[in-house]
C-alpha cells in the first residue's frame, strides 16, 4: 500500500536562499532570544545577518574553502545559529556534534568527516579536542564561543567576526551574497552523524534541498500566527531540532528563544511563554508523571476533583476525536474541569502554548490523549535523520491519536510485504558519507529508503508498531514489539527507564531503572532505613512495590507479550558507557550484553511460566 502527501508545494531550493529571504521578509527585532545575566535579550534579524556575514568572511580569510567541513560542538545558543549560517553562506558543509559526546567519539566524527575547523562552546568542549587533536591531521582551527580565548582554542568567535569585519566592504558584501547564492539544491549542506542503535557512526549527507523541501512542506502543517515564540532546548545537533526548531522557525518568522539547559526548561517556559514547543516524548512523560504525583499527593478531596476532571476531559476528548462537539452538561463540566485542574497545567507551560510537537521516539497514546483532553494538543510526527527528518505528522486539521499523522507534501510512503515502512521523495538523504555500500543497503534502485521501522497505513494515517531490528522473536517463535510495552511502563512515576529483553528466550523479561526520587520518597514513608541505593534495591518491600507498579501498568497485552520477570538496575543508562545513542535511544543489544548476568539469572532454574 502506498500513501502520498501529494505533490511538492515548492520547487527545489537552498538553505542560503531561505536565510536571506527570511531575514528580509520578517526583519524581526527578536529573531533570536538568549539569557544574559538571567534576563532574555533579543537579537534582531539584521544583527544576526551581519554577524553571520562577518563570521563567514572570517572563515574565508582563514583559508577555509568551499566544500570544506567544519564541526560545531556546542549547546543551543545564538552562536550555534551564527556558525551554521556562516558555514552555509560560504558554501561549507558543517558537522554538528552533540556536546555530551565523549572525546573519542567526537574525534571519530571530526576525523571521518575531515573537518578543517571546529566551533566549540567553551573550555570544556575545547578540552575534548585537545585530547585528540594529534589524531586529527585535517583540523587547523578551533574557534570558541567564549568571550575570551582559553586553553585549546585558536581564536574566539568575536575574533573571527572582527577578522571578517576588516574586509566587510560594500563590494565584498555583494560578492559574499552572490557567491552564497551559487549553492545548488543538490550540494551537501551538512553531515549529521548517526550511530543508530548498533555499529559505528555514519555521516548522513543532507543536501540543501533535503532540508529546504522538508521545511517548506512542514511550514503548511501548522497555522503559524506570525507572533509565535518557540523554546529551543532539544540539541541542535539532532535533525529534529535542526530542521523544525531552527530552519523552520526562521522561515515562518517565529522568534527562537534558547533555554539555558534542559534542567531550566520548566523555568524558561514560564519566562518565555512559548506558543510552540518541540520535544521528544520524555518531556511529556515527565509532565504527565508530575501531574499524577501532585494529584495523588493531595488530600482525598483534591484527588476526587482531579479524577472527576480527568474523567470529564476524557469523555469530552472522545467526542471531539470522533468529529463531534460536546454540548450541554458535558460542555459545562469541561469548563469547570479546565478552571479547577487543567488551567494549572497550562499555566506551567507559560499560558500561551498553542501546540506541542513530539518526535524522535514513539509517544504513548495514553499520554497523548491526556494532554489532548487537558486542552494541550501534541502533534506527533515521525521521521529519521536520513529523511530530513519529517515523513509524516499529525496536524490540527488531520489529527489521530495512536498515529504519526499523514505524509507531508512531496513525501511518498509504502508498506513493504514484511511490514517495513519505505519512503521516497526530496527528503531522502544523498547517502552515507564515504559509505556507498551502506547507502545501497537502505536506498533501493527505485529510490525507496528503507526505514527499519514496522508500520501500518489506515486512511493515509501512518502508525509505527516497532523497529524492525528490535522485534523480539522468542524461542517459541512469538514476535514481540518491545517499544509499546516499554512506553506503557515508563508512564509510571516510579520508572525512569524500561527495556524489554527476550530474543531467542523462552519468555520476555524487563529491566527497570527506578525513578529514584519517587522510590526514596516511598522508602521514607515506609520508615525503611538504607545507606545506599544498591542496598535499597535488595529489600523485598521495595522489590514488591516496583513489581506492583510495573506489572500493574501493563494491560491489553497478549499473554506471550507480558514480561514474566523484572530486574532492577541501580544506575541509569548512559551515552558514556555506550548504552544510549546521543539522541538517548536505548542500544538494546548493548544492554543485553552489559547486563547479561542479570538477565541470565532471571531464566535460571525456573519452570517455564504457564501460557507461554
Amino acid at each position: 500500500m502506498i500513501s502520498s502527501g501529494g505533490p511538492r508545494n515548492t520547487p527545489p531550493g537552498t538553505l542560503t536562499q531561505l536565510f536571506f529571504d527570511a531575514v528580509e521578509r520578517h526583519d524581526k527585532p527578536d529573531a533570536l532570544q538568549h539569557k544574559v545575566n538571567g534576563v532574555y535579550k533579543p537579537i534582531s534579524s539584521r544583527a544576526l545577518a551581519e554577524r553571520v556575514r562577518r563570521a563567514g568572511l572570517g572563515l574565508t580569510e582563514l583559508g577555509v574553502a568551499a566544500g570544506d567541513r567544519v564541526g560545531i560542538m556546542s549547546e543551543n545558543r545564538p552562536e550555534w545559529a551564527i556558525a551554521d549560517y556562516a558555514c552555509l553562506t560560504t558554501l561549507l558543509s558543517d558537522v554538528p556534534l552533540y556536546p555530551n559526546l565523549p572525546a573519542e567519539q567526537a574525534a571519530f566524527i571530526l576525523r571521518d568527516s575531515g573537518a578543517v575547523a571546529v566551533f566549540v562552546s567553551d573550555a570544556a568542549q575545547a578540552a575534548k579536542i585537545v585530547q585528540c587533536r594529534a589524531s586529527l591531521p585535517a583540523l587547523r582551527h578551533v574557534i570558541t564561543f567564549a568571550a575570551d580565548r582559553h586553553a585549546g582554542a585558536d581564536l574566539t568567535l568575536a575574533e573571527l567576526e572582527a577578522r571578517g569585519a576588516t574586509v566587510d566592504t560594500e563590494a565584498r558584501r555583494a560578492e559574499y551574497r552572490r557567491r552564497a547564492l551559487t549553492a545548488t539544491p543538490d550540494d551537501v549542506a551538512t553531515l549529521i552523524y548517526t550511530s543508530g542503535t548498533t555499529g559505528e557512526p555514519k555521516g548522513v549527507m543532507m543536501t540543501h534541498d533535503n532540508l529546504y523541501s522538508n521545511v517548506m512542506a512542514s511550514a503548511v502543517q501548522i497555522p503559524f500566527a506570525g507572533r509565535d515564540t518557540c523554546l529551543s532546548f532539544l540539541p541542535l545537533s539532532h535533525i529534529f531540532e535542526r530542521m523544525a526548531g531552527h530552519y523552520l522557525m526562521f522561515q515562518v518568522g517565529c522568534s527562537i528563544a534558547y533555554a539555558q539547559s534542559m534542567d531550566t526548561v520548566p523555568v524558561d517556559m514560564q519566562t518565555v511563554k512559548p506558543s510552540l514547543v518541540l520535544s521528544v516524548p520524555r518531556l511529556y512523560e515527565k509532565m504527565y508523571a508530575r501531574v499524577l504525583e501532585n494529584a495523588l499527593a493531595g488530600g482525598a478531596v483534591k484527588q476526587r476533583i482531579f479524577f472527576w476532571a480527568r474523567g470529564v476531559a476524557e469523555r469530552w476528548a472522545d467526542i471531539r476525536l470522533a468529529g463531534g462537539e460536546p454540548r450541554g452538561l458535558l460542555a459545562l463540566q469541561y469548563r469547570i474541569a479546565q478552571k479547577l485542574v487543567f488551567s494549572k497545567l497550562k499555566a506551567r507551560t507559560g499560558g500561551q502554548l498553542r501546540y506541542f510537537v513530539s518526535g524522535g521516539a514513539p509517544l504513548a497514546a495514553e499520554i497523548n490523549k491526556f494532554f489532548y483532553a487537558a486542552g494541550l494538543e501534541i502533534l506527533e510526527g515521525y521521521g529519521l535523520t536520513e529523511t530530513s527528518p519529517v515523513i509524516a505528522v499529525n496536524t490540527p486539521s488531520a489529527f489521530r491519536i495512536g498515529t504519526v499523522g499523514k505524509p507531508i507534501p512531496g513525501v511518498e510512503v509504502m508498506i513493504a510485504a514484511d511490514g517495513e515502512i519505505l519512503t521516497r521523495g526530496p527528503h531522502v538523504m544523498k547517502g552515507y558519507y564515504k559509505k556507498p555500500e551502506a547507502t545501497r543497503e537502505v536506498i533501493d534502485a527505485e529510490g525507496w529508503f528503507h526505514t527499519g521501522d514496522i508500520g501500518e497505513l489506515h486512511d493515509d494515517f501512518l502508525s509505527i508498531t516497532d523497529r524492525k531490528k528490535d522485534i523480539i522473536v522468542t524461542a517459541g517463535g512469538k514476535n514481540i514489539a518491545p517499544q509499546p510495552i516499554e512506553n506503557l511502563i515508563k508512564t509510571n512515576k516510579y520508572v525512569s527507564q524500561a527495556v524489554v529483553i527476550g530474543d531467542k528466550r523462552k519468555f520476555p523479561i524487563v529491566l527497570i531503572v527506578p525513578n529514584w526520587e519517587q522510590v526514596e520518597k516511598y522508602a521514607k514513608l515506609k520508615n525503611i532505613i538504607w545507606t545506599d541505593r544498591a542496598q535499597l534495591l535488595q529489600m523485598p518491600t521495595i522489590h514488591a512495590k516496583m513489581e506492583k507498579e510495573v506489572f500493574g501498568q501493563l494491560h491489553g497485552l497478549a499473554r506471550f507479550e507480558m514480561p514474566k520477570k523484572m530486574a532492577l538496575l541501580e544506575h541509569d543508562f548512559s551515552i558514556e558507557r555506550g548504552e544510549l545513542t546521543p539522541k538517548l535511544s536505548v542500544k538494546r543489544r548493548v544492554i543485553d550484553k552489559t547486563y547479561k548476568s542479570v538477565i541470565d539469572s532471571l531464566y535460571v532454574d525456573e519452570h517455564e511460566p504457564a501460557g507461554v
